[in-house]
């Protein structure tokens, strides 16, 4: 199974503790963090279903290269970590 991990900045705003899911794809690990947690998804995606622009999503400690394109396959052993990234000057 998975293991889906939200940072600290998205864990003050809804709790969501790491969660183990049997998920075949990132976005299906994704909709079963937000089944356990439904405010995260706005957090997270905005109203297309993308990652928003100051989140990022990393399997594995890559980052995702697409934040449209979520069907990226998992194998069980995948870590996924979602954080909000820094922005400003």
């Amino acid at each position: 199974m998975a293991l889906v991990e939200f940072a600290p900045a998205l864990t003050r705003h809804v709790a969501c503790p790491p969660r183990e899911l049997p998920a075949a794809t990132l976005r299906l690990a994704l909709e079963g963090a937000f089944e356990a947690a439904p405010a995260l998804r706005s957090y997270v995606l905005d109203e297309q279903g993308a990652v928003r622009k100051h989140v990022a999503v990393f399997v594995n400690a890559r980052m995702i290269p697409s934040r449209s394109e979520l069907d990226l396959p998992l194998a069980p052993a995948d870590k996924v970590m979602v954080i909000q990234a820094l922005t400003g000057g």
